[in-house]
């Protein structure tokens, strides 16, 4: 047997003898509750910030004329 051969052979004997851990009946712990609100207050702030930057930018003259 090569060395890749052993070695593949040690990951198959401890996944089998630690499959039922892995694999188990147990549910996993449940995620958090995601607050969409924060969310969606998130999404409108850097819609807001994504909207106005270009045109104050632009204003300014620091736009490259090409994003203009």
């Amino acid at each position: 047997m090569t060395c890749t051969q052993n070695l593949i052979n040690q990951w198959r004997a401890r996944l089998l003898e630690s499959a039922a851990d892995v694999f188990g009946a147990e549910p996993a712990a449940a995620e958090p509750a995601v607050d969409v609100t924060v969310l969606h207050a998130k999404i409108g702030e850097l819609t807001l910030a994504n909207d106005f930057l270009p045109s104050a930018l632009g204003k300014a003259g620091l736009l490259p004329s090409a994003r203009r």
